[in-house]
């Protein structure tokens, strides 16, 4: 699936820039959700483009584990998306990269 929007004079390919970053675990104000991350990408910058990614599948690789999960929805107004995991990643997630897969 290939996702390109006119933004202004250049056609942006939300698809061709891969790779995202975990921010943070979705938290609550006394609960942690460990299968579910906050992952921002760098050509998504608002909420109507991080809901052109739903569904989509992401994968967070470390040596020789590999974690799935899937894009569930927008998170706020700036881009920021909700990825929900099959198993809960550990905390030396936070901070690095992970592949997008369609």
């Amino acid at each position: 699936m290939l996702v390109c929007l006119n933004r202004g004079k250049r056609t942006v390919n939300v698809l061709s820039q891969k790779a995202g970053r975990i921010i943070n675990y979705r938290i609550g104000p006394k609960s942690q959700t460990p299968r579910e991350c906050l992952v921002e990408f760098a050509a998504v910058d608002s909420a109507a483009l991080a809901g052109k990614l739903v569904g989509q599948k992401v994968t967070w690789v470390n040596g020789n584990s590999k974690f799935v999960g899937k894009i569930m929805g927008a998170h706020g107004k700036n881009g920021t998306v909700r990825v929900r995991f099959a198993h809960g990643v550990p905390g030396q997630a936070i901070g690095s990269l992970v592949k997008l897969s369609s």
